[in-house]
């Protein structure tokens, strides 16, 4: 790689990519969006292009020169009172920059879906790339968009683009300036607002790992694969309490069914109908978190050579910039 176009660069994977790129002695042009916050590239090198990915000449027009390709881009909520968001930015614009890839002829492209476009193994069995997706009747829109945004970007990779697929599971650390539902599950546990769990598990990596993991598939990894990017599986109520024990504050937290979390998604889902703020939690992610989401990261490990950051030491890092950035308040 020479010079390499990144979507969605302003963003909190996004920008740790352009880091690692950076590192590598690979030149980046960064997409951003018109006013959009933009702290996460302050003090690097890299060429800033205003645009969008609904904009199909724009990309054309970005990707003129460069040789690889990251797309990153994406609308990660739990929720938005436009559902249409989702699907315009997610599926059509993700559409777009696929068609540009392939007009500006890039010699790779690595391609970000998510942890969301893989299958669920039953009870707490480890899934990996070949699970099926198998969660329709729980999905939300953000969970359908990258599903589907995956399985097109594959049919590109089997019509000839040189493209791999990475998904990151849920990551954490420095600079999740939105903050992302997965920085905000911290934010709300280490502010109080956490104080119950129910089952479940879920996958949890350092984002600066997801971001190695970009730039080693862009490397090694094979055309049309798919490779998570994961780290520590953890149930909910082991991760809430390592959450406060590295933050060092004690919160209590008492087990509820799923039935009543579900009951109080919905009651949140409405609130933010009426008010525009987002809820947070929805009745569709209660029932998803409730499954044992635990994945099998070793054809990362074996195939790219990615390795683990502890978690101790992500959510350290991480907590420390929620707390000097003012979005933990205890």
């Amino acid at each position: 790689m020479k010079k390499a176009l990144v979507t969605g660069a302003a963003g909190f994977i996004g920008s740790n990519v352009v880091r690692e790129l950076l590192s590598e002695g690979v030149e980046v042009r960064a997409l951003v969006l018109e006013g959009e916050d933009q702290r996460n590239l302050e003090g690097l090198d890299v060429e800033k292009v205003e645009g969008n990915v609904l904009d199909a000449p724009g990309l054309d027009r970005a990707l003129n020169g460069c040789d690889a390709l990251f797309h990153l881009a994406a609308v990660y909520k739990i929720w938005h009172r436009d559902r249409s968001v989702f699907y315009k930015v997610n599926l059509q614009g993700s559409r777009n920059v696929l068609w540009a890839a392939r007009r500006a002829e890039v010699e790779k492209v690595v391609f970000t879906s998510s942890i969301a476009g893989i299958g669920i193994a039953p009870g707490s069995a480890l899934a990996d790339e070949d699970t099926e997706f198998n969660v329709y009747d729980l999905a939300g829109d953000y969970v359908l968009t990258k599903y589907i945004s995956q399985e097109e970007a594959l049919t590109f990779a089997r019509e000839g683009l040189n493209l791999v697929v990475v998904n990151p599971c849920f990551p954490i650390g420095e600079g999740d300036v939105a903050p992302t539902p997965t920085g905000k599950m911290i934010v709300d546990t280490v502010n109080g607002l956490n104080p119950s769990y129910f089952k479940g598990g879920l996958n949890v990596v350092d984002v600066t790992d997801v971001a190695r993991g970009h730039v080693l598939a862009a490397k090694r990894g094979e055309v049309g694969e798919k490779y998570i990017l994961g780290g520590h599986n953890l149930t909910v109520r082991q991760y809430f309490k390592l959450i406060g024990k590295v933050a060092g504050v004690r919160t209590a937290y008492v087990p509820v069914s799923v039935s009543i979390a579900r009951s109080l998604g919905h009651l949140m889902e409405r609130r933010a109908e009426k008010t525009g703020r987002p809820p947070m939690m929805t009745s569709k992610e209660i029932p998803t978190l409730a499954r044992y989401a635990f994945y099998d990261v070793s054809k990362a490990k074996d195939k790219l050579g990615l390795e683990i950051t502890p978690i101790e030491q992500s959510l350290g890092r991480a907590i420390e910039w929620f707390r000097k950035e003012g979005y933990i308040r205890r």
